[in-house]
């Protein structure tokens, strides 16, 4: 109890001396008030006959040491702890010296110049001040009697020299009664903190012998009488709620279990449901209800039964409880990562659709309009693909803010996956707020984001569908938004498309087409054409590009800017690229050897690490030699940062086959991957020859540019699109190369190609 030393026994004392310290924690303002308190009433007394300095000085040090010793009491080392070392207990004892010290000074110091009365007033305020630390510290009965013991030893030499040894006598008596009284009340709290543990260990056992046998998530009994009154509480249950076993009796027992909602009237459905079992006097089980305990909610599992004498008179209920607010918590958290987005906090795509189902039958319901809203992010894949995933990701939290604060009251937006975003709303019936919110959004998105020292610039695109006009259930609904999305994107982004009918024509338009898409492969509706380049100085054939060409029985001569992005899309593209390269090595096989064979490569095709072995296998089966075959690639390619792309390119120029930078200049140009991948072409889009034919300085400039460019880094140019003489003579007095355009050749068929190829074959023999 004092803390000198555990008895040699098996008990474990450390929750015991953790009782004492909260104890005395409980207490520490009360006795830091009556230190202040007392230190001041001592001023008072003394201030005619002692000099002020020494009363100040004094009252600093009062002050100052019951502040140490309350500050000790209340560290949040012993906040609520469950056990405590011996030492802990032990080294209290300095506290209790440390304070009795401080105040022996008055009796002792300034007890020379008090008189009678002063010396009367100056015991009447220690004998109080003893009495509360008495009362204060008696949970740690060892700085409690250091302090007493000081303190009464002080106060009565004082009292002997002022007044002789009967008051001193007194003082003594009276000291030794409170050293009597703390160790009493300290030895009942060992006792009391004693008797709980056992307690506790008892109704554990208990609990456990009912978790084996009625049970298994029963953790304590409970049982009321006929008026709702609990009647018998046992300690665990009284524990649960937070209340003393005996005051527990006879308390009402929803009152209990509502805590503060009792006055308030705001029950659960739950709690409902209870009284109502209650007062029906049925028997319930697996029954979940809130309760309050200490002002903290908390969920119960209760189950009983009603309780009847040998007469068959309703006499009460008894059942058993059990605390499953951690389960609960992590129910609720499984259900929130099933329904809410982990990167972005926002609802995810299965919440999403449940509201907008609830969205839609109210709509039918009230005949109203309610909206759906899909919005996908402009160029965000080549912030993804360039920085990497987790600035995409931090980019994306960015974005959510930004729709968590446009949303009005009501409205739900959510994240679909990927870089798409949807938005419910309720109540649609102004169509023109609906789309000035998409705008609206389309404006935020749009302001750039500072992320990782990375100002960062994206766009969106929202596609719009009113429910149920434009779709009567969930499915359809989400489609409409989904095909008005498509238009918006499909229009260059940066804009909002509300769905119309005839988006569903074209998508279902667009299906049909990609079904004979997919059999023109096998049924040989798919061709080359080959249009020839040309030496810009000489005019003489350097070549062939190869272009595809798609005649369908059913939908007619099907043009390139249709197919190809749709067999991109369909993931067809690799598929037809390849036969595309074999079936042009083979026919470039029968022309003159000075004569290549340009053939487009798409960004799929690259990203393929297989795709080297079909270069080799396509040159290997036609017999024509690598140099002859030039892969044209797109800006586009360059990207996809971390792809395989530059590796597979630089393997297939290991090959010794030529590559040619399509298009330069039109996408996201970039000087860097000019100086990583050893192009032997670059070409000049179209746009620029005839912006510099009607003397465009930009265009002009931008010619001149990439032809010097090119030249130093020993690469040909190729202007594409030349169509008259004049534009013939104006790139060729910019610097290019070659030429490629209508002037000197439309794409031909194969044979027309192949018998233009033949007299390049004669014509260069002539020369020669």
């Amino acid at each position: 109890m004092l803390g000198l030393y555990d008895p040699a026994d098996s008990t474990d004392w450390g929750p015991i001396r953790a009782a004492q310290l909260n104890a005395g924690r409980a207490l520490a303002l009360f006795l830091l008030a009556s230190n202040v308190v007392g230190a001041a009433i001592t001023v008072l007394i003394g201030q005619r006959l002692v000099p002020l300095w020494m009363l100040a000085s004094w009252g600093i040090l009062a002050g100052g040491v019951a502040t140490a010793v309350t500050l000790r009491r209340l560290d949040n080392r012993h906040r609520d702890i469950a056990s405590a070392p011996l030492a802990t207990v032990r080294n209290t004892v300095w506290d209790g010296i440390a304070l009795g010290m401080v105040w022996a000074v008055p009796p002792l110091v300034f007890g020379e110049r008090f008189e009678m009365a002063s010396a009367l007033g100056m015991w009447i305020v220690v004998s109080v001040l003893m009495t509360a630390s008495a009362v204060a510290m008696a949970a740690l009965p060892l700085a409690t009697i250091s302090f007493l013991a000081v303190v009464g030893a002080a106060i009565s030499y004082m009292l002997f020299t002022v007044s002789g040894p009967l008051l001193a006598g007194a003082a003594m008596l009276f000291t030794l009664l409170l050293i009597l009284d703390c160790f009493g009340n300290a030895k009942a709290l060992v006792v009391m903190r004693a008797n709980e543990i056992a307690i506790a260990e008892r109704d554990e056992t208990v609990s456990l012998l009912l978790n084996d046998t009625e049970d298994q998530s029963a953790d304590w009994l409970w049982e009321i009488d006929t008026s709702r009154r609990v009647v018998r509480a046992s300690p665990r249950f009284a524990f649960a709620v937070g209340m003393d076993p005996a005051a527990i009796n006879l308390q009402p027992f929803l009152q209990i279990l509502a805590g503060a909602r009792w006055e308030t009237g705001h029950f659960s459905v739950s709690f409902r449901e209870l009284a109502e079992r209650l007062t029906a006097r049925e028997a319930f089980r697996d029954l979940v209800v809130p309760v309050q305990v200490k002002g903290e909610e908390r969920w119960w599992e209760l189950a009983a039964t009603p309780r009847v004498d040998d007469n068959g008179v309703f006499i009460g209920f008894r059942g058993v409880g059990s605390d499953v607010t951690e389960r609960r918590a992590s129910a609720d958290k499984i259900n929130r990562m099933a329904r809410f987005d982990m990167l972005t906090g926002l609802p995810n795509r299965l919440l999403i659709t449940e509201t907008l189902a609830r969205a839609v039958a109210d709509a039918e319901k009230w005949r109203s309009r309610c909206a759906f809203m899909m919005i996908d992010l402009d160029r965000f894949k080549a912030v993804n693909d360039s920085l990497g995933h987790q600035v995409g990701d931090r980019l994306l939290g960015r974005v959510s803010e930004r729709l968590g604060q446009l949303m009005p009251d009501h409205e739900m937006v959510g994240r679909l996956g990927g870089d798409e975003f949807a938005v419910v709303i309720r109540n649609a019936s102004d169509s023109a707020a609906v789309e000035k919110l998409a705008m609206t959004i389309i404006d935020t998105l749009s302001r750039p984001y500072d992320v990782d020292d990375h100002t960062l610039y994206i766009g969106a695109s929202v596609g719009v569908a009113f429910g149920p006009r434009d779709g009567k259930t969930t499915e359809t609904l989400i489609r409409s938004a989904d095909l008005a999305l498509y238009r918006a994107k499909d229009a260059g982004g940066g804009t909002v498309r509300v769905y119309e009918p005839q988006l569903h024509k074209d998508a279902e338009d667009r299906r049909v087409l990609e079904i004979a898409l997919r059999q023109a492969l096998q049924k040989g509706e798919l061709h080359l054409q080959y249009q020839p380049v040309v030496n810009a100085n000489t005019a003489q054939i350097s070549g062939f590009e190869t272009l595809m060409r798609w005649n369908s029985p059913e939908f007619g001569d099907v043009p390139p800017s249709r197919f190809i992005q749709l067999a991109e899309e369909a993931r067809l593209i690799a598929q037809i690229g390849d036969w595309a390269l074999r079936t042009a090595c083979i026919e470039a096989a029968r022309w003159p050897t000075h004569i290549s064979v340009a053939v487009n490569v798409s960004p799929d095709q690259l990203h393929n690490p297989q795709f080297v072995s079909t270069v080799a296998s396509a040159l290997a089966s036609s017999g024509l030699a690598p140099s002859r075959l030039e892969l044209e690639v797109t800006e586009s390619v360059f990207l996809h940062e971390g792809t395989a792309a530059m590796q597979v390119l630089e393997r297939i120029i290991d090959l010794g086959v030529k590559l040619s930078l399509d298009d330069f200049g039109t996408g996201y140009s970039s000087l860097g991957y000019l100086s990583r991948t050893r192009f032997s072409t670059i070409k000049i889009d179209r746009s620029f020859v005839t912006g510099a034919a009607r003397q465009v300085p930009e265009a002009i400039a931008i010619i001149r540019a990439v032809v010097a460019l090119a030249e130093s880094l020993g690469m040909a140019t190729t202007a594409e699109g030349v169509e008259t003489d004049e534009e013939h003579k104006m790139v060729l007095n910019l610097g290019c190369t070659r030429v490629q355009g209508y002037f000197f050749g439309r794409p031909l068929p194969v044979e027309e190609a192949r018998a233009i190829a033949t007299r390049a074959r004669a014509s260069v023999a002539n020369a020669a």
